[in-house]
């Protein structure tokens, strides 16, 4: 690529994987409206279900498909995709087309991240991609905070289908962006795309997901059709590393799994997944109820989180590029992390909103030193043929865990507040079955006093669980070793593939 091009294709990448990233967050605030609007409350989990399933079942696709076809034309189908769901979505007149056009804004939006992460490794060498993917690092944390405050802007003062409008703009002028500066691969060889792998692979997925996205809120957990689910998606997944090990172009090839890099990276990214995303939705919890702040304020109290996480995102990405070593931020971040959740454990009643925001802060900074090197790691120790899906299975496994996180966190909260209010309520006290801001700032004084006590009790098993979850993830991090980082975006010749797998202890 011409080096002046760099920059503007670097800036429309930026902006994809803001509004792809944005959409996993603003919808939240809006919600309530939402349902005011069209109704439908039974199936208002579904409004965040259908994109989180649909955009999580479709990343290895995009990956394998970028690597098979160029990703210039992959990036631009997701894109389209993206755009046209989110048109439709703006436009739903009732629940369940929201539903259906969600889950087409995910389809696209699947693609976004995956493939926007992979061009990076088509058009940077590894040993200067630190520096772009700390900004990529940023991005991601500036939508954990941005998303909800927007969300809650246009409702305020425009409508809840802005949300969806406003993405239109800006994803036509990437699309634009990305057409005229950005030039693909020619693709002359014909493939055979794994079909058989692609649907096990997402009907694993979306079975796990599905549970763990719906079990607890919408529907029991020990509901027969549940159980159903979950079983069908654990044997589908079951099955897969026997299809691709017959594939002749695997969606998700088992190559993979025998680099050990790649093992690495992927489990300490489900480590994260689960402990860091399950537990952080819990904060906005605790400043709303505990601490009674609006939801505008809560989401402007965890800006300190996002400042912490963009400081030493571009700080690590800087100092990687400049010295060619990895290894070293893993293990400072999820140590960080790991502290940083052990005192958010110990957030009570009376703790300060200070004090809560400096623990934020801490969070923050160790989560910038650990996500996107995770990526940069794996994207490093394959082939370069294999970039799109070791790019597409990083991501993968951090998501799934992730959504694991939040049901099991769910889980822990609730049957922790549930103790709690049979063990300190008056006989006779009637309290909401759900914990809602709105329903609890009606309590009666006395009921109040004691319903956020309880609430800040049962927060404390969730960020202790996360911290034991999290401190495997720093064990996990000493296994990493410092592949020597590429001076070139491609893996060209046999010496080269061979410096890029991590030796064992007996290797000669």
């Amino acid at each position: 690529m011409i080096a002046t091009r760099r920059p503007l294709v670097f800036g429309a990448l930026l902006l994809v994987l803001l509004i792809a990233s944005l959409d996993q967050t603003i919808v939240s605030t809006a919600l309530p409206t939402i349902v005011g609007d069209l109704g439908g409350l039974q199936h208002l989990s579904w409004v965040v279900t259908a994109y989180l399933l649909a955009s999580t079942v479709v990343g290895p696709l995009y990956g394998k498909l970028g690597d098979l076809y160029g990703r210039k034309r992959v990036l631009q189908v997701a894109l389209v995709l993206f755009l046209v769901g989110s048109a439709l979505c703006g436009l739903a007149q009732s629940m369940p087309q929201l539903i259906a056009f969600r889950a087409l804004q995910g389809l696209g939006g699947g693609g976004l991240i995956v493939v926007s992460m992979a061009i990076v490794g088509d058009i940077v060498a590894p040993r200067e991609r630190g520096r772009y993917q700390g900004l990529f690092g940023g991005v991601f944390a500036v939508s954990v905070v941005a998303g909800p405050l927007l969300g809650g802007f246009f409702v305020d003062n425009l409508s809840w289908r802005w949300i969806f409008y406003i993405n239109l703009p800006l994803g036509a002028v990437a699309l634009a962006v990305i057409a005229a500066a950005f030039q693909s691969r020619q693709v002359t060889e014909r493939h055979r795309l794994d079909v058989l792998g692609t649907l096990v692979l997402a009907g694993g997925l979306s079975g796990v997901i599905l549970y763990t996205s719906l079990g607890g809120t919408s529907y029991p957990w020990t509901a027969p059709w549940m159980l159903a689910v979950l079983a069908a998606g654990v044997v589908l997944l079951a099955l897969l590393p026997l299809i691709e090990a017959r594939a002749a172009e695997p969606v998700l090839p088992l190559e993979l799994f025998r680099n050990e890099t790649f093992r690495t990276t992927s489990a300490i990214g489900f480590g994260i997944g689960f402990a860091l995303f399950g537990s952080v939705t819990f904060i906005p919890l605790y400043l709303q109820i505990v601490k009674g702040h609006s939801p505008t304020g809560s989401g402007l109290l965890m800006t300190p989180m996002m400042l912490g996480v963009l400081a030493t995102s571009t700080a690590s990405g800087f100092l990687i590029s400049r010295y060619g070593r990895y290894r070293v931020f893993p293990i400072a971040g999820t140590a960080v992390a790991t502290v940083a959740l052990y005192l958010l454990s110990t957030l009570g009643v009376e703790t300060s909103t200070g004090v809560a925001a400096a623990y934020m802060l801490i969070l923050g900074l160790g989560l910038g030193l650990v996500m996107q090197v995770l990526v940069l790691a794996a994207q490093n120790a394959v082939d370069y043929r294999l970039l799109g899906v070791a790019t597409s299975g990083a991501t993968l496994f951090r998501q799934v865990g992730g959504s694991i996180g939040v049901s099991a966190f769910g889980a822990i909260f609730t049957n922790r507040l549930d103790g709690e209010l049979a063990h300190s309520l008056p006989p006779g006290a009637h309290a909401p079955a759900h914990a809602s801001p709105a329903l609890i700032h009606h309590l009666p004084p006395a009921i109040h006093t004691l319903y956020i006590e309880a609430v800040a009790v049962a927060l404390h098993p969730v960020f202790l669980t996360a911290a034991a979850v999290m401190l495997g993830a720093f064990a996990l991090a000493w296994r990493l070793r410092d592949v020597p980082l590429r001076e070139t975006p491609a893996v060209s010749t046999r010496a080269e593939r061979r410096r890029a797998q991590p030796r064992t202890a007996g290797a000669q």
